[in-house]
């Protein structure tokens, strides 16, 4: 496995970014060609209408397949960071830190954690902003 670092922490799936991607987004615009050309040419409108349809809802689903772990890992990751600043502090983590920045937070080790987190508070850094500040990067294998 490859060292984590800024330049190299974004996870790509590539049967889910790539193959999938590219067969729903084909597959979409072959739909929505036949429904111009039988609205066009007066002729299996209902199914290109419904095969239309069909496309829009299988788009959804995969949009939300991915968003919805996404979202679960993120409410981990707060819970997570929060219990390691308590460790390492006794305090809670400052609720001005958006989830965002929580996230981003991850990376940092034991030893910057506490003080960047109170300079992404007060300061309101970006995310990309908080990971460049990293001086320890902590790498997180497991997040997709």
């Amino acid at each position: 496995m490859r060292i984590q670092e800024y330049q190299t922490h974004v996870r790509v799936h590539p049967i889910y970014h790539y193959v999938l991607s590219l067969l729903l987004l084909g597959t979409l615009v072959t739909s929505i060609v036949y429904l111009v050309l039988s609205i066009i040419k007066e002729e299996n409108v209902l199914l290109a209408i419904l095969l239309f349809l069909m496309m829009i809802l299988i788009v959804i689903i995969a949009v939300l397949l991915r968003l919805y772990p996404l979202k679960a890992q993120d409410r981990a990751i707060r819970a997570e960071e929060n219990l390691r600043y308590y460790v390492l502090t006794g305090e809670l983590l400052d609720p001005k830190l958006s989830l965002a920045q929580v996230v981003a937070l991850r990376f940092t080790s034991d030893n910057e954690f506490p003080e960047l987190s109170k300079r992404a508070a007060t300061e309101n850094l970006q995310p990309d902003e908080i990971k460049k500040a990293i001086q320890n990067w902590r790498a997180d294998y497991n997040r997709i």
